[in-house]
């Protein structure tokens, strides 16, 4: 086999896994089909009638993504999750997951980078964001005020 042929057989099977990936493929689990179909209960039944219009008020009223955070960790987190989090200054990527190449990021106000005061608490804020959000494929990113990264961990 040539090496163009080689090469188009490689590309043409890697497109076929992203689009197989991509589109949400079964692959039989009856968890995943479950919470597919109650998402999709919830989003229907949210947008119709009067009690549409209540269920985005109080969608508004839980607060940001890091709000809503910061509550859950100060609720159920330890003590050095609560010091760690308060910290947490946005996150993004929490509200919309499909357990397949899910991620979040967290951004803090932490100075320094890998190098700064930020590491050690960057590890208990992805463990606190895992016990918070759950997912089959999920990676949140922890960053500092200048964007570089702290670190990261499975959710």
């Amino acid at each position: 086999m040539g090496m163009k042929t080689k090469l188009a057989l490689g590309a043409a099977v890697g497109l076929a896994i992203i689009g197989a990936v991509s589109c949400g493929a079964d692959t039989g689990d009856s968890k995943s089909g479950s919470s597919s179909s109650a998402a999709a209960d919830g989003a229907s039944g949210g947008t119709s009638g009067k009690g549409g219009a209540k269920d985005k008020k109080s969608d508004a009223a839980k607060g940001s993504q890091a709000d809503q955070f910061k509550a859950f960790v100060n609720k159920n987190g330890t003590a050095k999750e609560k010091e760690a989090v308060a910290h947490v200054t946005k996150v993004q990527g929490a509200d919309e997951q499909n357990d397949i190449l899910d991620s979040a990021d967290v951004h803090t106000d932490f100075t320094g980078g890998l190098m700064g005061k930020g590491t050690g608490p960057a590890n208990l804020i992805a463990s606190a964001f895992a016990d918070w959000k759950h997912s089959k494929n999920g990676l949140v990113t922890i960053y500092d005020a200048d964007g570089e990264l702290l670190g990261n961990g499975n959710f």
